[in-house]
């Protein structure tokens, strides 16, 4: 028997024993070289747990009860000299600069999206963000990890997550833009994993093409588990890693090194070490972000879409919002605790059921069918889900012009435009601390596009003030 033959008598015995046998209604109809890959596709169906998630994801929506608990969230103040909070900052600064000349700390980007979505054909850290050079993304993240690994002597190891879909294109622009300085030894891709797409009604997995088995990115919680798998965990090990920074891709305000927060997860005495996180203050109650909220005693996340509109509204005697601590998703996670989430399935995340319009081959004709309704269900897992497993889990507040310019929508709010004004904003904050004039426009707002490159300095902290110019002149593009 023909080892073709022998895998596909064992993918037909493993979907019949799910009830999933019509994945290979159209196999005759395949190539040979299509028949192999949808074979493949069948073996690394997780089959003894599909079942289960069907019944419990797909066929039934789960509710979860509102906690009885739920209170806001304590953090660390942005002003460490909050005269109710205050707190050591120089110290855990110190404490962290240690860790990063020890080389116990990598960056971690969550990087499977493309950038279709703003009308950009390619994958999403390939977008060019910069206010004026028009650097791409990957690119402006990359400056801050040369820029750590030049200003504490140890080069910041970098894991960069793709998808299936964008892997191959990620690699070869690194690859053509020569890692921008980077070691390409310390630059580690590796592809998120997938999830089979499923029939909203039946629960059956719905084909995209006749040989090609319908899937969807396993969210960003999926990282965990492809850490595990591509080696990356191991590799962290072997290099002496014990934290890891992670970001998202549309974010190039975020502080992907900062010596504060990595300071304070590691040794503030209310920290477990675990998982620490930064919160902004939310815009408003309508903004939609998640909240950090201390629910039953442990640190954890509400979606936007599920906290309830009396506490999202709530204030205080000042007028400021109760919970107002929003998720700019940015983590500081041990890798002793992604081990324990990947391998022992008392720490396992849940997974969050959506319900999509997914095109998809018909079973009867073989032809492709957009629905004009949701007639699927998509499952992924989030990463915050990790925060209640902590034994205890620290929030540390940012500023949202300092570290919050996400490029998520082709206009408006949390674009690219809005990211460039949001550029020029810090760069003009930070210039006029150190005695520059920056021209401004009858809002108050900068009158002159700025950008400053990582390179340069990831905090006004770092600016040389003799190598700043005196001023600005108004309408001004200046990138330092």
């Amino acid at each position: 028997m023909s080892t073709a033959v022998a895998s596909l008598s064992v993918a037909k015995d493993r979907l019949a024993a799910i009830d999933q046998q019509h994945l290979l209604m159209f196999i005759d109809r395949l190539s040979a070289a299509e028949q192999q890959s949808l074979l493949a596709q069948v073996m690394a169906l997780d089959t003894a747990a599909l079942p289960a998630l069907i019944t419990q994801y797909v066929l039934s929506k789960p509710t979860a009860a509102r906690p009885a608990n739920i209170e806001p969230a304590p953090y660390y103040p942005h002003n460490h000299a909050n005269t109710k909070h205050a707190w050591d900052r120089p110290y855990y600064q110190r404490l962290g600069e240690e860790l990063l000349r020890a080389g116990k700390v990598a960056a971690f980007v969550v990087a499977g999206g493309q950038g279709s979505r703003l009308g950009f054909d390619g994958p999403k850290g390939c977008y060019p963000a910069g206010a004026v050079s028009n650097k791409p993304l990957f690119q402006m993240f990359a400056e801050q990890v040369l820029a750590a690994s030049r200003r504490y002597g140890r080069v910041v190891p970098w894991y960069i997550m793709t998808s299936p879909l964008n892997d191959a294109a990620t690699r070869a622009f690194f690859k053509e833009h020569r890692f921008f300085g980077l070691e390409p030894a310390s630059v580690m891709f590796f592809p998120q994993g997938v999830m089979p797409s499923f029939d909203l009604k039946s629960g059956k997995i719905l084909l995209a093409a006749p040989g090609e088995i319908a899937t969807n990115p396993d969210g960003h919680g999926g990282a965990v588990r492809a850490l595990q798998v591509s080696g990356s965990l191991a590799d962290m090990r072997t290099r002496g890693i014990e934290h890891l920074s992670y970001f998202q891709v549309d974010n190039p305000h975020v502080r992907v090194c900062d010596p504060v927060f990595i300071g304070l997860h590691a040794h503030a005495p209310d920290s477990s070490k675990q998982m620490s996180s930064k919160m902004l203050a939310k815009a408003g109650p309508g903004e939609k972000v998640g909240v950090f909220c201390r629910v039953n005693g442990k640190m954890d996340v509400i979606e936007y879409s599920d906290m309830p509109a009396e506490l999202s509204t709530a204030t205080n005697t000042d007028g400021t919002l109760k919970f107002n601590a929003g998720s700019p998703a940015i983590h500081l996670i041990s890798v002793a605790f992604l081990e324990k989430l990947a391998s022992d399935p008392a720490f396992s995340l849940p997974y969050h059921r959506a319900e999509k319009k997914i095109s998809h081959v018909d079973l009867f004709t073989g032809a492709t069918v957009n629905p004009e309704h949701n007639n699927g269900v998509k499952l992924e897992r989030f990463i915050f889900d990790a925060l209640p497993l902590c034994a205890s889990s620290l929030l540390f507040e940012t500023d949202r012009v300092e570290e919050f310019a996400p490029i998520k929508n082709a206009t408006g709010a949390d674009s690219a435009e809005s990211c460039r004004a949001l550029q020029t904003l810090r760069a003009a904050r930070w210039l006029k601390a150190c005695g520059v004039s920056v021209p401004s426009k009858p809002d108050g707002s900068p009158d002159c596009v700025l950008e400053i490159s990582a390179l340069t300095a990831t905090s006004v902290e770092e600016l040389d003030v003799a190598k700043l110019p005196k001023a600005i002149t108004a309408g001004a593009k200046m990138a330092m």
